[in-house]
């Protein structure tokens, strides 16, 4: 049976959905990732869309909201926001809660390049810090 992963963000439209995308193509056989905002902005942004597709991984997912996991279980919930920076959302259901922050691409300034670069640099991080750890879970 899959374990299941939620990965919650405010905005719910890049950090928390390129770890979705990224542990789902990963880890799918044995991890089944969601992720959700408390103030979710309505769409993924095309910039991780985009650094998802620069790895082979072509993501469909939508901003959601926390309200739509209300009730569901979850062996793991993982707050990706860059605590010092802004308010990270809290889960009340059930689940193991850590924090592994990033910062914002998405309020990332520059060309179109360099926030092509701070998307890659989160996209890369979620490969280095989380994939390993979910490969190593122990319940």
């Amino acid at each position: 049976m899959k374990k299941r992963v939620l990965f919650l963000c405010t905005g719910n439209s890049a950090r928390s959905q390129l770890a979705e995308a990224i542990v789902n193509a990963r880890l799918g056989d044995s991890w089944e990732a969601y992720s959700a905002g408390t103030h979710p902005a309505g769409f993924v942004h095309p910039t991780a869309r985009v650094v998802l597709e620069q790895i082979g991984i072509h993501h469909n997912g939508r901003s959601k909201s926390v309200d739509e996991f209300q009730g569901m279980l979850f062996d793991l919930v993982i707050t990706v926001c860059d605590s010092a920076a802004e308010e990270c959302p809290l889960w009340p259901g059930q689940g193991r809660r850590i924090h592994i922050g990033f910062p914002d691409p998405a309020l990332a300034q520059g060309n179109s390049n360099e926030i092509q670069i701070a998307f890659q640099n989160v996209r890369d991080g979620i490969e280095n810090r989380i994939i390993p750890l979910l490969q190593e879970y122990q319940f």
